[in-house]
């Protein structure tokens, strides 16, 4: 019995191990195909369409939301200290450092990356992947190249939309709403807000599109058994790019800031 057991836990060790090789391998695929010539830019400039444009609504609602969430408690626990005047830099450093990058990131996961997931696994189990492998085509370049390309373009845009939405959310609440100064506002953020924090939340939003790109392309190419295993690739897919955003998150923070 005892043996068995062991037996099994290597198994499932060794399952997991070749799982995560195979996505290593992937992704070494996709990045080298993507320094390779000829790049479809059409393609390119579709998925930027679909990743970027197409996500803008969730983007201005969940930063302008996030920016007046921070304002509204942010202000009632600088006021505890007297240090209302420092309601800017919270809100910007916050959102500029760590929720702009992180929040747009899921978001963009939610809603772009379930769907390519989607969009690739129906081409797997209705044979078009194989159809295109037939005609001599690299599906790598075709279907996965694109994807990791718009959504390394996209996220730092998306991010950097985040942040200045949601700082002016913030500016409407702190402002208009609890009465601080503008001057104060703005002029405390140019203070205390230098590059190192604007490139710091850049490099995390690039991060964060070649992971979203990678594990959503990776689980819809792998897709098997019919429309179940779509469906099983899609949250797999969503899941695993959202626990992999926060961990790898932390590691940035840790080395960026």
């Amino acid at each position: 019995m005892a043996f068995n057991l062991i037996a099994r836990l290597g198994d499932y060790t060794l399952s997991r191990v070749n799982y995560v090789g195979r996505m290593g391998q992937f992704l070494i695929q996709a990045l080298l195909a993507m320094l390779t010539p000829p790049i479809k830019i059409w393609r390119v400039i579709k998925r930027i369409h679909f990743i970027g444009w197409q996500s803008m609504t969730v983007i201005l609602l969940t930063g302008g939301f996030t920016g007046m969430v921070l304002a509204l408690q942010g202000f009632h626990s600088l006021r505890r200290v007297g240090s209302e005047a420092f309601l800017g830099p919270l809100v910007a450093l916050t959102l500029i450092r760590e929720l702009g990058p992180v929040i747009a990131a899921l978001m963009v996961t939610g809603r772009a990356g379930s769907a390519i997931t989607a969009e690739i696994g129906v081409m797997r189990i209705s044979d078009q992947i194989d159809a295109i492998e037939l005609m001599g085509l690299n599906p790598m370049r075709y279907l996965v190249v694109p994807n990791l390309i718009a959504a390394i373009i996209s996220m730092p845009l998306l991010a950097g939309i985040f942040d200045l939405v949601g700082i002016y959310g913030g500016y409407l609440v702190g402002v208009k709403i609890l009465g601080l100064s503008p001057g104060t506002y703005f002029g405390e953020i140019t203070t205390y807000l230098d590059l190192d924090d604007i490139l710091g939340g850049l490099y995390k939003a690039l991060s964060f599109g070649v992971i979203m790109a990678w594990i959503c392309c990776f689980k819809g190419y792998n897709t098997h058994f019919g429309a179940e295993g779509v469906s099983r690739s899609t949250t797999e897919a969503v899941v695993l790019t959202s626990v992999l955003i926060l961990v790898w998150d932390y590691f940035m923070t840790a080395a960026v800031f």
